[in-house]
């Protein structure tokens, strides 16, 4: 049994801490899509809010400028994926939240997060090492994909209002204010 660093445990837990605001974020973001009339405008006001918190940052930590060069032109496509995938996440989150629940929600992402993972490091995509997927961890993926069905299929009884959000996300308010 291996044991953890004090160091590590902190990461672990810092770790826990980013993963516990998504849904936060997920909340926040579907109210505000709700009051700004359409999910692309409250994932744009998202976006900017981290741009004008983020700015900041780079000042204070003294982050030094961005290697900007033409070899920045030949690589990949892919590397510029991240910012498409953070809108496709946020803007997804804010729409599928109050429709299918965040339990759920959260729970998709996971495994999707997890298959994907998964492939990467099995194939070696995106320039990651090959480290082929053992069958304990294809157990777990298989663990997190059962729970959602189990989630799904023996959850609620009451459907939800797939047409608006809106009586979830007056819900998500009144949860908010308390």
């Amino acid at each position: 049994m291996s044991t953890l660093s004090l160091s590590a445990i902190a990461l672990i837990v810092c770790a826990f801490f980013a993963g516990a605001i998504v849904p936060v974020q997920a909340v926040s973001n579907a109210v505000l899509a709700r009051h700004l009339g359409h999910p692309l405008w409250a994932s744009l006001v998202s976006l900017l809010i981290s741009i004008i918190v983020l700015a900041p940052l780079l000042l204070i930590f003294k982050v030094p400028k961005p290697v900007l060069s033409a070899d920045l032109l030949h690589q990949p496509f892919w590397i510029w994926l991240g910012g498409i995938a953070g809108m496709l996440y946020l803007t997804s989150a804010l729409i599928l939240v109050p429709k299918i629940g965040g339990i759920t929600f959260f729970v998709m992402v996971i495994a999707g997060q997890l298959v994907i993972s998964a492939l990467i490091e099995h194939f070696g995509l995106f320039g990651m090492p090959k480290q082929p997927v053992q069958i304990a961890k294809l157990a777990g993926i298989g663990l997190v994909v059962a729970g959602v069905l189990v989630m799904q299929f023996a959850g609620e009884k009451k459907p939800r209002d797939t047409d608006s959000g809106a009586g979830n996300a007056t819900q998500i308010e009144q949860t908010i204010k308390r």
